[in-house]
């Protein structure tokens, strides 16, 4: 799993995974935009939520995470930002232990709150597959054109200064937390996540391929 701030490069650094490795990813955030291009109510419920930095609630997200693993976890998964909270966390150790998936590593991208606000602010994201990146990335600001699917590359909602501000109280007082939860397993590992994406792939790359 990838954890860390808003900004941190959970999403780059899962793609980026997935791409490399063939390991499935997911994240609540692109399961609840699927609920949303489908206009199920849910979609419309958490949307309103999401737009104003408000987290969905823990039922709604484990009982969506569950359904992912029972359909993806026997070839193994990347986890990107879930879980949030020590309840999360909790309720994933049931349901990995239910579906016997172990958990091989925790990956903690530290960022400091100038690179959070960087890239917060400027970043782009895929309508369709979900892609990140940055406007300043390969001049996306002036054709933001999904390099992989052609959809649109937009700003999302929540990537606003005010919003940030909400997210980041709720990251500090409900997913700070988890370093200590998966420092204690002895899963975690902490990476430099204020480097290019290139420099954190090759670390994650190197604890990934490490045996077991």
């Amino acid at each position: 799993m990838l954890l860390g701030a808003p900004g941190s490069g959970k999403g780059t650094q899962a793609e980026m995974i997935t791409r490399h490795f063939g390991i499935p990813v997911t994240s609540p955030g692109a399961i609840l935009r699927r609920e949303v291009e489908l206009g199920t109510l849910l979609g419309i419920e958490t949307a309103e939520k999401t737009k104003h930095g408000e987290l969905v609630p823990d039922k709604i997200i484990i009982d969506l995470i569950e359904d992912w693993v029972r359909l993806h976890g026997a070839a193994g998964f990347v986890f990107d930002g879930f879980p949030r909270t020590i309840p999360q966390a909790e309720a994933l150790q049931g349901i990995l232990q239910r579906h016997r998936t172990p958990l091989d590593l925790a990956l903690w991208l530290d960022v400091s709150a100038d690179t959070i606000k960087d890239r917060i602010l400027h970043r782009l994201q895929c309508q369709s597959c979900g892609f990140t990146t940055s406007e300043g990335a390969a001049g996306f600001s002036e054709r933001a054109i999904c390099p992989y699917c052609d959809g649109h590359l937009i700003r999302r909602t929540d990537d606003d200064a005010s919003v940030l501000e909400t997210r980041l109280s709720e990251f500090n007082s409900k997913t700070q937390p988890l370093a200590d939860f998966y420092g204690k397993m002895s899963t975690l590992r902490k990476i430099d996540g204020n480097r290019d994406r290139d420099a954190v792939f090759a670390d994650i790359s190197r604890l990934i391929e490490q045996p077991a």
